[in-house]
């Protein structure tokens, strides 16, 4: 069975507007309609799993450094390190970070619970 060249020239026009509405559809779809890639769906998922991780261990450390014998001296000392890196370091240093069940303290849940505890935010949130 042979294409005629009369219904290859009809067809020639709807061909092109199929491919160029689909060049169209995937950058309208990429660009404004929220679709992504596999690869960048996982790396959105992990960080956000990540985040969460982070946002429901900090009050463990907070409350922590508070529950500790010398809670307003560490608190005073923390408070002196100029950069929020040392903060963070004496949060992990002083073990607050470290989770039941965990032998080395978690960095960003040690960031976090610093910030948390110089900004006053953990005071608020006792009491």
């Amino acid at each position: 069975m042979e294409i005629s060249k009369e219904t290859k020239a009809a067809m020639r026009p709807a061909l092109w507007g199929a491919a160029g509405g689909a060049i169209a559809l995937a950058i309208v779809g990429f660009s404004w309609g929220g679709w992504v890639t596999g690869g960048s769906a996982e790396t959105l998922a992990s960080n956000r799993a990540a985040t969460a991780v982070v946002a429901a261990l900090t009050p463990i450390c907070v409350d922590r450094f508070r529950q500790a014998a010398d809670a307003s001296t560490n608190l005073a000392e923390m408070k002196k390190a100029t950069y929020s890196f040392d903060q963070s370091r004496f949060v992990e240093k002083g073990g607050w970070a470290t989770m039941p069940g965990s032998t080395e303290p978690n960095s960003a849940v040690a960031k976090a619970c610093a910030e948390s505890l110089g900004s006053g935010k953990a005071a608020e949130r006792r009491g």
